[in-house]
C-alpha cells in the first residue's frame, strides 16, 4: 500500500475504532490547542507511527491551527531497528528528526532498567522538543497501556493510580505531555497494522527486563480472561479512574498523605 491508502484506512476503514477515538480524546481532554507546536515522539513501534499519521491528518483537515515535529531518540538501537524506522518514516512521508543518546549504555547495570530508561527518555525528549521550539510532546500510549497500569499499581505497588491523558512537566517550564491514543484499543491498532501489511520494531531494547514484561503480560492475560465473562471489563477499569469516591477510601495522596480520620 502507498501512503494515500494507509491514510485512507485510518480515516475511513478504522474511523470508528481509531480516528474518531483520537478526535474524542483531543476534544474531551483538550489535548491540542491553537498555536501548539507538538513533538510527536516516535519509538519505531506501531503505536507511535500511527500517532504521527493521525496527528498529521488532524493538522491538515481539522479546525485546529497547530504545528508538528516528529522526533526519534536513538538510545542505542541496533542498525536493523534504525534502518526500519528510517524506512517507515520514508514510507509515511514523515520528516523525522533522529538524535542519539547513550541511555542503554548508561543504565545497563541498573536493577530496574525499564523505569529508569523511561524517565531518562522523557528528559531527552523534552530537551529535543524544547530545542525545536515545541510546547508539547505526544506519546503513543494507548487504552490498554492505561488500564494495565491501573492494575499493575493495585497488584504490585499497593496504590491506585493511572496514566493521565495529559500532564504538565515538573522539570521543563511551559512543557506538557499528551497521549492522544488514550481511548484507542491495542486490538484495533494491531488490526490496522495487519490490514496495511506494515512492519514495525517491537521493543528494540538491549536491556530487556523480563520481570517487568512478565508482570505486564500477566495483567494483559488477566484482563483478557475477565473479558470472556464481562465484555465491559476493560472499559470499567478506565471508568473506575473517573469515579473515585474519596469518602470510601482509607487514605489518598495529594501533595501529602491524607487519612479518612483527618475529617472524622
Amino acid at each position: 500500500m502507498d501512503i494515500k491508502d494507509i491514510n485512507r484506512s485510518i480515516v475511513k476503514t478504522y474511523r470508528k475504532n481509531i480516528f474518531s477515538k483520537v478526535i474524542k480524546a483531543v476534544k474531551d481532554y483538550n489535548l491540542i490547542e491553537n498555536g501548539d507546536n507538538i513533538a510527536v515522539c516516535i519509538s519505531g513501534g506501531k503505536d507511535s507511527f500511527l500517532l504521527s499519521l493521525i496527528l498529521e491528518e488532524i493538522r491538515k483537515y481539522q479546525n485546529i491551527d497547530f504545528k508538528l515535529k516528529h522526533i526519534v531518540m536513538d538510545p542505542g538501537y541496533n542498525k536493523e531497528a534504525i534502518d526500519l524506522i528510517k524506512e517507515n518514516s520514508k514510507l509515511f512521508n514523515l520528516d523525522v528528526h533522529i538524535f542519539k543518546s547513550n541511555i542503554f549504555n548508561d543504565i545497563k547495570d541498573e536493577k530496574n532498567p525499564c523505569y529508569i530508561c523511561a524517565r531518562k527518555r522523557r528528559g531527552h525528549l523534552y530537551n529535543k522538543a524544547k530545542e525545536l521550539g515545541c510546547n508539547k510532546i505526544a506519546l503513543g500510549h494507548h487504552f490498554d497501556d492505561v488500564i494495565e497500569t491501573v492494575l499493575l499499581n493495585v497488584f504490585y505497588a499497593g496504590s491506585f493510580g493511572s496514566m493521565l491523558p495529559k500532564l504538565k512537566s515538573e522539570n521543563y517550564e511551559n512543557m506538557q505531555l499528551i497521549r492522544p491514543l488514550y481511548l484507542v484499543k491495542e486490538y484495533d491498532i494491531i488490526k490496522w497494522t495487519n490490514y496495511n501489511n506494515l512492519k514495525f520494531i517491537n521493543c528494540a531494547c538491549t536491556l530487556e527486563n523480563k520481570n517487568f514484561d512478565s508482570k505486564r503480560l500477566e495483567i494483559k492475560n488477566l484482563i483478557k480472561t475477565l473479558r470472556q465473562n464481562n465484555p465491559s471489563i476493560d472499559n470499567n477499569i478506565l471508568k473506575s479512574t473517573e469515579n473515585v469516591n474519596l469518602n470510601t477510601l482509607l487514605g489518598y495522596t495529594k501533595d501529602k498523605k491524607h487519612s479518612f480520620l483527618d475529617d472524622y
